[in-house]
């Protein structure tokens, strides 16, 4: 199985990107929104998830934030829904990278 995504149109010199560096990717592939871009080329995306309670026999809601590296040629901004591909670790809390915007929320 091989992970394509669609090639952004702007280009840029980042190593750490996937499309125009040497950054491979590998593993888990998320969707989720990023709620905040203040940081220089990281985001935090919240993935919100349905986790199983086996006490109430039910579904309740639950999220996570996940740090991303985001590449100069996709410049995802708060909002915006994207799709995040895991990839070697970039810092200490950075395992992931954007690949894709799909769009706003």
């Amino acid at each position: 199985m091989s992970l394509t995504f669609k090639r952004p149109k702007k280009t840029c010199n980042d190593k750490n990107c996937p499309f125009h560096g040497t950054l491979s990717v590998r593993g888990r592939v998320l969707d989720g929104v990023v709620v905040t871009s203040k940081m220089d080329k990281t985001v935090i995306v919240e993935r919100e998830y349905l986790q199983f309670s086996t006490k109430y026999v039910r579904y309740e809601k639950r999220h996570g934030h996940i740090p991303s590296h985001n590449p100069p040629c996709i410049d995802a901004k708060e909002g915006e829904r994207v799709r995040i591909a895991e990839c070697r670790p970039i810092s200490k809390t950075v395992s992931f990278v954007i690949v894709e915007k799909l769009g706003e929320q």
